[in-house]
């Protein structure tokens, strides 16, 4: 298998397949595909397995592609952001915000993952459900935004807003800090609650959140006058089309 990730903002990963090499994604994740490539949509595993999958924010069913003769596919995310690929050791482990698994080869497992903490489960932003991606084999993920990556040392401590948290290594440990400050809280805008990581161990940060980015699209949806949302028709469908098309173009560097 060979790969290439092309692109800025809006990134593709390009990947080459042998006969007999296959791989599986998310469903609707693939972009195009070449002739040689066969595709199989089931479970992964049995209910039980696709179960799992959908609790942890993915889909219940994988789509497994299968090179009959050499082939080329690529996948591309659903929102800005960067493609970050791990090679994964045998049994090595990486804990990873929902819907953030892309696509691997068929010998990495993904499953779900729990938070530890109970209060890190409330107020850290990430709830008590994440992705789990083991090895061997590698990973294809999907982070919002820029990618910072950190190496904390043991018992260092990274304070982050939780939305920024891309991924982690398993021996991260994740806690919730309460802002300082009553001015912070009422008027700083970075909520109650930070999320506290310690080390030792690698960390990936995402520069941005989808829920930034939905929060600034919509402010500039239109509203009717029971203050609801825009059908999407008519005059006041193309004003906020524009102003969508506007906000991202902006987002993506556009003119």
């Amino acid at each position: 298998m060979r790969y290439d990730i092309s692109g800025t903002t809006m990134q593709t990963v390009s990947i080459d397949l042998n006969p007999g090499e296959h791989l599986y994604s998310q469903t609707a994740t693939m972009a195009w595909m070449s002739d040689g490539i066969r595709m199989d949509t089931h479970t992964g595993g049995g209910l039980f397995a696709g179960l799992r999958r959908a609790v942890s924010g993915g889909g219940l069913f994988i789509t497994e592609f299968i090179a009959d003769t050499s082939g080329h596919l690529a996948f591309a995310p659903r929102f800005p952001g960067q493609i970050v690929p791990v090679k994964l050791g045998l049994g090595q482990s990486l804990i990873c915000r929902k819907e953030t698994f892309l696509c691997a080869e068929m010998s990495v497992t993904l499953d779900i993952a729990f938070q530890q903490r109970l209060g890190a489960g409330f107020f850290a932003g990430e709830g008590f459900v994440m992705q789990r991606v083991t090895g061997p084999g590698t990973v294809f993920l999907d982070l919002s935004g820029e990618v910072v990556e950190k190496t904390l040392l043991p018992g260092e401590r990274l304070h982050v807003h939780a939305g920024h948290i891309g991924m982690q290594e398993p021996t991260i440990d994740i806690d919730i800090k309460m802002m300082r400050g009553f001015r912070n809280i009422l008027f700083g805008g970075e909520g109650l609650f930070l999320a506290t990581l310690t080390g030792p161990g690698k960390i990936w940060l995402q520069s941005m959140p989808i829920i930034n980015l939905a929060e600034e699209i919509a402010r500039y949806l239109p509203s009717g006058e029971g203050g609801g949302r825009s059908s999407g028709s008519g005059a006041g469908g193309m004003l906020g089309a524009g102003a969508v098309g506007g906000l991202l173009g902006s987002i993506l560097g556009g003119d």
